[in-house]
């Protein structure tokens, strides 16, 4: 495949096509449609121990058609976007569509709630054009530079093993109902990551990782990231047996939104509506501390994870999730607020933030603030309940005493229940990583159960 033959953006060809389709499914006798198109590009180059490992490119289109015909719904998708094929496709649809049951909770959205401002896809500035000129030499001589096993040294340990990935990707969508909307959203990514092993005196290995990622290739940290995974996979060298018992937790904000997601999982319509929520009923509840605030920043120009709209084609916007501790909304599409006889919203949170508290601002300040407790840098399998908030999770991470880290800590395991855990919040500081879409700063919290 020439990648250079190849359109990374939607082209007005498959625009047109998929209006085209919109028209035709009306024709056929459905009563209202909405259609999704979606193009993405994505070049990867794998690294292994400072050589390059594999080269992939990857493409892909779909159309996802969503009927509504005699009250009733379905949903569809294909890949073969040529004309002749997708009228069939969708006459046969509309047919398959109506011997489906009735469904009174599905519809369209509201006009008035749809996105009137998302026309070219690059409203919020999160598509580079330095994509459309990267080649295949310049990406490998990216991955190469970044590589780190060559330089790394260490007075007690070796570098045995690194594997690493550079890639970048365009995604384009173009969403369309029968109501006249037409919304379109534009962005790149630019990524990479690696994993290193380090081998002690004794011959025991050590593994950890680090990654970035950015809208924008001038914005991508590559140069120290294979650096930075070595580092951290040295400093769990020597890990000492803590005993069992309360502790202060401090979660470093690379981890830190593992006790977020589900709380936010919690507020999401389809949980609620099947009563497998923790926060069942919890809207305008103060459940959690005064400290706590967490927003939905969607529209924030060139912020990874931003959107103007949802899948439904809904207006995103700036709100709170949890004000001063109080439950502010739920996160219901169309059909879910039906189902429920509630007030749609969006369907999910796009970009999040927690506020700082506590009077932190850094990892630094925290660990201050703490004095003495356990730093938790990695999460190692476990679970948790959505219907209870009850959670048990593996941990790696370090003893803090005096607010300086001491030395690793051996596996442990953290227990608990997301509102008792949120209710003991100490401290939340300002340094969410802004590669991530969920924008988690590093927290504190009181009297968490850890065991050895």
């Amino acid at each position: 495949m020439d990648i250079n033959k190849i359109n990374n953006t939607l082209t007005e060809e498959e625009m047109a096509l998929a209006r085209h389709c919109l028209a035709f499914a009306q024709e056929a006798g459905a009563d209202k449609v909405r259609i999704t198109l979606t193009k993405s590009l994505m070049n990867l180059t794998g690294l292994l121990n400072g050589q390059v490992d594999k080269v992939a490119l990857a493409l892909d289109r779909s159309l996802q058609l969503q009927l509504f015909v005699d009250g009733r719904f379905g949903t569809f998708s294909s890949n073969r976007l040529e004309k002749k094929e997708l009228e069939a496709f969708i006459r046969e649809a509309i047919g398959t569509v109506r011997m489906l049951e009735a469904d009174a909770c599905r519809n369209l959205p509201s006009p008035e709630r749809l996105v009137k401002n998302a026309r070219s896809g690059r409203e919020l500035e999160l598509y580079d054009p330095a994509h459309e000129t990267l080649t295949a030499e310049q990406r490998r001589s990216l991955a190469l530079q970044s590589c780190h096993f060559d330089r790394a040294q260490g007075t007690s340990w070796k570098l045995i093993s690194e594997e690493g990935e550079y890639s970048d990707s365009v995604f384009d969508s173009l969403t369309l109902d029968s109501q006249g909307l037409e919304a379109r959203h534009t962005e790149t990514s630019f990524e990479i990551g690696y994993e290193s092993t380090v081998e002690d005196a004794d011959g025991k290995r050590f593994s950890s990782y680090w990654w970035d990622a950015s809208p924008t290739l001038k914005d991508l940290q590559w140069k120290d990231c294979a650096e930075t995974a070595c580092r951290r996979a040295a400093a769990l060298i020597g890990p000492q047996s803590v005993p069992s018992g309360k502790y202060t937790l401090i979660v470093d904000s690379e981890c830190a939104s593992k006790l977020l997601t589900p709380v936010l999982n919690a507020l999401g319509g389809s949980s609620l509506q099947q009563k497998n929520s923790f926060l069942t009923d919890s809207l305008g509840k103060k459940l959690f501390p005064e400290s706590l605030t967490v927003m939905d920043l969607p529209l924030t120009k060139g912020d990874t994870g931003c959107r103007l709209f949802d899948s439904e084609g809904v207006a995103t916007r700036e709100r709170a999730i949890i004000e001063k501790g109080v439950v502010s909304t739920y996160f219901l599409n169309t059909y879910i607020a039906n189902k429920m006889g509630l007030e749609p919203t969006v369907e999910d949170a796009t970009r999040v933030k927690v506020l700082p508290a506590g009077g932190c601002k850094t990892r630094e300040d925290v660990l201050r603030k703490a004095g003495d407790g356990i730093l938790v840098t990695g999460f190692n399998g476990g679970n948790s309940n959505a219907a209870t908030g009850n959670f048990s999770y593996g941990i790696e991470g370090f003893l803090v005493q005096g607010g300086k880290i001491v030395h690793p800590v051996r596996e442990m395991l953290i227990t608990g229940n997301f509102l008792t855990l949120w209710g003991n919040l100490l401290a939340a500081a300002d340094d969410a990583r802004p590669c991530l879409s969920k924008l988690i700063p590093t927290l504190a919290f009181k009297d968490v159960d850890f065991s050895a």
